[in-house]
């Protein structure tokens, strides 16, 4: 045959390559076929199941069974000596020796910054308290850290660990901040908070304002030097560019300013952990720039946002460009605070894929259930979030509320209209709603785009909705004070 061919080479060559080039269009509508086929498949892959695939990614720690106890490294718990350097000491033994548990036994143990290393499970048993000291010379040298969403040198956080893996803070003892009116709390600037005037705060010119100019202009991290006289309160408990992090049992008390807050780290488990501060930007949890977290089976009685979804402020958020996605929040209880489950108002970066499912939230101190802020200094898009199985007793404000136009601080318009789209709630029972079911406010040039309601029942609720410039807002199934709703029209006023 091979000699047929060469044979007839001549004659038949334009018969031969208009068989070739039959085959590779055939081959190449087989293989067209087969990645629609693909496509498809992975387009039929629902929200919740991909909640289920993010969860099954995320692993445990695990950790040796070698156990360092901080009293073999000088700690004394009678909340008035200073145990710094029994934990550092106990820590890089630890990760010296291939990792394991610092046990902190029962008792009352006073501390500065506490610096986690790889393979360590900081582990507090049942009658432990770690008391925080509140004299900011403890938290130096300064380290990188985040403030609203702009990173800068500042105070360390009061738990603090910095590129590592495989770590983690466990057990049933009390993290205990210590804040209060009489210390960090007054340097928000607020007579609520202890402040007055003439009293320093991080809103003069050279504190925050100076941060925020940084960010902007893109000024280098080792320029942003902070720390003492400038006002801007530590973080409790932060990982920094950290891989496989467990958050476990723990209950965490007068917190300093944010208390969880994962910055710019992956594979994050918050388990079990109570948190109940009610001091100023006391946020519960706050996952930053991170990919893969989960939230699960927490009680949050805040001063702000309960779980509040970042990823960076302004041309900062922009500049760093990491997305935060496949946030999971599960079996989880909201009291006080500004909002249940939150994104925003720094998510620059853009936030995707949050999932919330089988939560409580109630209190008559909680403004709103699900909340997204954002404006058009921000910019960025929240793409997908999804809500099921939530019972909501009471909120004051409302119980979905989407702004495009929230502002703090100083002007918060720009020239970066933000995206809002494809939200879902689904089976939401709420008792008592304040005063709209859905407060939503977007662009003209940018609605808010594909919000679906189904089988929500809101009960006692002023008004059923506000809504400017909003896009496809479907109702299947959802009562609001009794009466069946209808979708509306698109919106503009």
């Amino acid at each position: 045959m091979v000699l047929l061919f060469r044979f007839k080479d001549l004659k038949n060559r334009g018969f031969i390559n208009s068989l070739l080039f039959g085959f590779v269009i055939l081959s190449c509508a087989l293989l067209a076929c087969k990645n629609e086929k693909e496509a498809k498949t992975t387009s039929k892959k629902g929200p919740w199941e991909a909640m289920n695939e993010v969860v099954a990614s995320v692993k445990v720690p695990e950790f040796p069974d070698t156990v360092f106890n901080i009293m073999d490294y000088g700690a004394q718990p009678d909340s008035v000596s200073y145990n710094t350097e029994a934990f550092k000491n106990a820590i890089t033994a630890c990760a010296e020796k291939g990792g394991g548990k610092v046990l902190v036994p029962e008792g009352k143990y006073l501390t500065g910054a506490i610096h986690l290393d790889n393979n360590v499970n900081l582990h507090l048993e049942e009658g432990a308290e770690i008391l925080f000291s509140t004299n900011p010379k403890d938290y130096y040298p300064l380290v990188a850290t985040s403030y609203e969403g702009v990173e800068l040198m500042n105070y360390s956080p009061l738990i603090y660990a910095n590129k590592k893996s495989n770590i983690a803070i466990t057990g049933k003892g009390v993290l205990n901040g210590q804040a209060s009116n009489e210390n960090w709390w007054k340097w928000v600037g607020k007579d609520e908070y202890g402040w007055s005037e003439g009293m320093p705060q991080q809103k003069d010119s050279l504190n925050l304002p100076r941060l925020m100019e940084m960010g902007q202009n893109g000024t280098p991290l080792d320029e942003r030097v902070f720390g003492e006289g400038h006002y801007l309160r530590p973080t409790f408990l932060q990982p920094y560019e950290c891989n496989s992090v467990l958050i476990q049992g723990v209950k965490i008390i007068n917190a300093p300013f944010w208390i969880i807050h994962p910055f710019k780290s992956n594979n994050v488990i918050v388990d079990g952990v109570t948190v109940e501060s009610h001091g100023p930007n006391n946020d519960g949890c706050d996952p930053e720039y991170s990919k893969n977290v989960i939230i699960k089976n927490c009680t949050f009685n805040t001063g702000d946002d309960c779980i509040a979804i970042k990823a960076g402020r302004d041309a900062e958020g922009r500049r760093v460009a990491i997305k935060s996605e496949n946030i999971v929040v599960q079996n989880c209880k909201m009291i006080d605070g500004h909002g249940g489950v939150v994104i925003g108002s720094e998510m620059s970066a853009g936030v995707t894929n949050v999932y919330v499912e089988n939560c409580e939230m109630n209190s008559p101190n909680l403004d709103r259930a699900i909340r997204l802020k954002t404006n058009s200094r921000r910019g960025g898009t929240i793409d997908g979030v999804y809500v099921r199985n939530v019972n909501v007793g009471q909120v004051k404000e409302a119980v979905l509320k989407l702004n495009m136009h929230y502002a703090t601080y100083t002007n918060q318009t720009g020239e970066f209209i933000p995206v809002i789209k494809n939200i879902h709630l689904e089976n939401v029972k709420v008792q008592n709603g304040g005063y709209y079911g859905i407060l939503a406010k977007g662009y003209e040039e940018s609605p808010i785009t594909n919000v679906t309601l189904k089988n929500v029942i809101i009960e006692k609720v002023d008004e059923a909705f506000s809504l400017e410039h909003v896009s496809n807002l479907k109702l299947i199934d959802t009562y609001i004070n009794g009466s069946l709703m209808q979708s509306p029209p698109k919106t503009k006023e």
